[in-house]
């Protein structure tokens, strides 16, 4: 195994390490940050920071516009990026955007990726992922799918409800799941104007570190054209897979980061904080946080190259992504929440970066599936033999 960075990869992380420092972390207590996100204006400015630094948008491909990332490098970048609250806002890299453009530079038409995709890329756009709905409709399961989608003419009529779909305030397209007549799924495109679309509220959460927030969407007979289903009919829940497992891993990358900020936090005031007559860190019970705070660390470190890795050499990795996302998000969390111990009464207050992240942190724990949900997917794919990619059929688990 070689774990070494290229020279060039080496320097684009210092790049990125340094922008976050320099461009982005002085903007975090801006009063333009709400309990929904970064505004609109603050988003625009980062973003044209990071384009300025030629940062923007990096995991998309060069013909794009992007720096056509690998996904191991996606794992050294997205991770610096994550070190700042704001860093994923600013070099566009956070979701649903991030996956949308994954998934539409793989299924999307030549006329679609000019009209949604390109904007998107080039930061001008924001885009939503409506998959999620209210009970009794599809959440961890997306099979449960109540949102229809019936054709016209020359047209899809959609009519449904979704919720906590991230950035949908704001946002310039969406691309909807939604339940076919013979009971397949499909992915629209449509634009977030369209009659037929109401934005209903967006929803208070513990997090807020997305533009537009988590929004309840209404469809009541919105039409969408043929030409705008995105990829082909009948295959929304391939599709979905084709989002979601490596979607799963950037949010390790990006919250490993915040992860790795509040271990920082801690540190530097478990070196200079007095108690007892001794410094903070020197007391076992604070060493042996921070000492856990590392091995965490390594282990959703390797846990995300091992799987990117995996996806650079084309394996689908459903089990591994559902494997880092469990480990990652709850050894992330992990992190967070010794971090917040460690730091007393500083780390339940806003005098530093570490309880916000510690509010953000603890919904990356049902992002994306929660931990319960991926262990019943593994324990079920273990029993009938089918696990890990990067071992051969017949070799000890």
């Amino acid at each position: 195994m070689d774990f070494s960075l290229s020279p060039a990869l080496q320097e684009l992380q210092q790049r990125v390490r340094q922008f976050i420092a320099d461009e982005v972390i002085p903007l975090e207590k801006d009063p333009r940050q709400t309990m929904h996100g970064p505004s609109e204006a603050l988003r625009n400015e980062l973003v044209a920071r990071a384009r300025a630094a030629g940062l923007l948008t990096p995991h998309a491909s060069r013909e794009m516009g992007g720096l056509g990332l690998s996904h191991v490098e996606k794992a050294v970048v997205f991770e610096e990026a994550g070190y700042s609250t704001l860093g994923p806002t600013a070099l566009n890299i956070h979701a649903p955007d991030e996956g949308n453009i994954h998934l539409m530079e793989v299924v999307a038409s030549e006329a679609q990726k000019d009209r949604w995709l390109r904007p998107l890329v080039q930061g001008k756009t924001r885009s939503a992922f409506a998959m999620t709905e209210p009970p009794p409709g599809a959440g961890a399961d997306p099979s449960m799918l109540t949102t229809t989608a019936v054709r016209d003419g020359d047209e899809y009529v959609i009519n449904g409800v979704k919720w906590f779909i991230t950035g949908a305030e704001g946002a310039s397209f969406a691309i909807i799941m939604a339940k076919m007549e013979d009971g397949s799924a499909t992915m629209f495109l449509s634009d977030m104007d369209r009659p037929g679309i109401k934005h209903v509220r967006t929803m208070d959460a513990l997090d807020s570190c997305f533009t537009g927030g988590h929004g309840v969407l209404r469809f009541k007979d919105l039409r969408v054209p043929a030409t705008d289903v995105l990829g082909e009919l009948g295959k929304g829940f391939r599709y979905a897979q084709v989002r979601l497992a490596p979607a799963r891993l950037t949010h390790c990358m990006r919250w490993l980061g915040q992860a790795r900020r509040a271990h920082d936090v801690a540190l530097a005031h478990a070196r200079n904080r007095q108690a007892f007559g001794r410094m903070l860190g020197e007391h076992e019970g604070v060493s042996f946080m921070l000492a856990d705070n590392e091995i965490d660390l390594q282990t959703a470190r390797l846990h995300i190259w091992h799987t990117a890795w995996l996806l650079d050499q084309g394996e689908r990795c459903n089990f591994e992504s559902s494997r880092a996302k469990v480990a990652c998000s709850e050894a992330e969390w992990r992190i967070v929440d010794r971090s917040v111990q460690i730091l007393g009464g500083q780390g339940v207050t806003h005098e530093t970066i570490v309880a916000r992240i510690f509010s953000d942190m603890r919904a990356f724990r049902v992002y994306d599936g929660p931990s319960e949900v991926h262990r019943f997917s593994m324990g079920k794919k273990i029993v009938a033999g089918r696990g890990d990619a990067s071992l051969k059929p017949g070799e000890p688990r």
